[in-house]
């Protein structure tokens, strides 16, 4: 039996409006000129690092030669050192590796080895190194290093909110992108803790990060991420390092 002429049209109109909202979606990514990134299986690994006071410069360098030794390494997608604004003498790298593997080759390479020796000299104490994985991320396709705002937040929950806590920051990550002048938010989790969370956001400038801070989002999921919290919210504001 042949088809009704409704019910040859039918599937094209279905298409139309297919084309239409495949169309939308595509201004709208173009407009917001960024790249929403979905949960991957990429390795991150975010250490802090504190050097004698008198040292930062030294730091500086030794950590920037870390920095450009990783990304020109296999494997490596993204390679941060972020100088904390008003503390010179406190760092923060942000690594995010394409697996495992490439993640242990980098660490075994005699250039690293030889480079956290030297380090090692001049800490205050120990760097911290934290492993996680992407729950939610974000990137803007264009950033510009003076000026930029970047924030990085440990979240420490008690475990039985470990959940609950996730959901709210990854409703955060929802609202936080939309806001102007957030040019990157991450939520990342870390792996052998389910109960810890590093939050790392980029801003355009400070202007914009304390707009973010007392926008009604951000102040509702302070409320209620509260009587979760197992230690201090402690968020620090950074600059990229140049050298």
């Amino acid at each position: 039996m042949r088809p009704t002429p409704s019910a040859c049209r039918k599937p094209a109109r279905i298409r139309a409006a297919t084309s239409q909202l495949l169309a939308a979606v595509l201004l709208v990514a173009i407009a917001c000129g960024g790249t929403a990134r979905a949960q991957s299986d990429a390795i991150y690994r975010v250490t802090y690092c504190e050097v004698a006071p008198g040292e930062h410069a030294s730091a500086t360098a030794l950590l920037a030669a870390t920095r450009e030794a990783g990304q020109r390494a296999a494997g490596n997608l993204r390679f941060d050192l972020l100088r904390e604004s008003g503390r010179p003498n406190r760092f923060v790298l942000v690594e995010a590796w394409q697996d495992q593997a490439a993640l242990d080759g980098n660490d075994k390479a005699p250039g690293t080895t030889e480079l956290r020796g030297k380090l090692e000299a001049i800490q205050a104490a120990p760097c911290d190194p934290r492993l996680l994985g992407a729950m939610r991320a974000w990137d803007a396709k264009s950033k510009s290093p003076l000026g930029t705002v970047y924030v990085v937040t440990h979240v420490d929950v008690t475990p039985p909110f470990a959940d609950e806590a996730a959901s709210l920051l990854g409703a955060m990550f929802d609202s936080t992108t939309k806001e102007s002048g957030n040019l990157g938010y991450d939520v990342l989790r870390q792996a052998n803790r389910k109960n810890h969370f590093t939050v790392i956001e980029t801003w355009a400038d400070m202007n914009a990060f304390e707009a973010h801070v007392m926008a009604a989002h951000t102040r509702d999921f302070r409320a209620k991420l509260s009587p979760m919290i197992g230690a201090l919210y402690d968020e620090r504001i950074y600059a990229m390092s140049a050298a």
